[in-house]
């Protein structure tokens, strides 16, 4: 258990950091052709596209502020957590 455990906390982090690295090349304004930045928005879209439809369906005004990475890492975390309940 604690070795699957491990492995699920390990994808957390990697895609909490893509995410971190999403946010950088956004602020940046990165060519969205160059592969690595494709590479990088292909493997976050499946998590922050449904919590920016989350915020859109909640109709929570954020301005041209992008939450969706904030409450994406704020659901892989609570996830962590109650993962980390059941298993250990």
């Amino acid at each position: 258990m604690i070795l699957l455990y491990k492995s699920i906390e390990i994808l957390i982090k990697l895609i909490e950091g893509l995410i971190l690295v999403r946010i950088v090349l956004s602020f940046l304004n990165i060519y969205s052709e160059n592969l690595f930045t494709r590479f990088v928005y292909e493997l976050t879209e499946p998590v922050l596209g449904p919590a920016r439809e989350l915020i859109a369906k909640l109709r929570i005004n954020t301005g041209m502020l992008d939450f969706s990475p904030l409450l994406a890492i704020l659901f892989l975390r609570i996830i962590y957590g109650l993962i980390g309940k059941i298993l250990l």
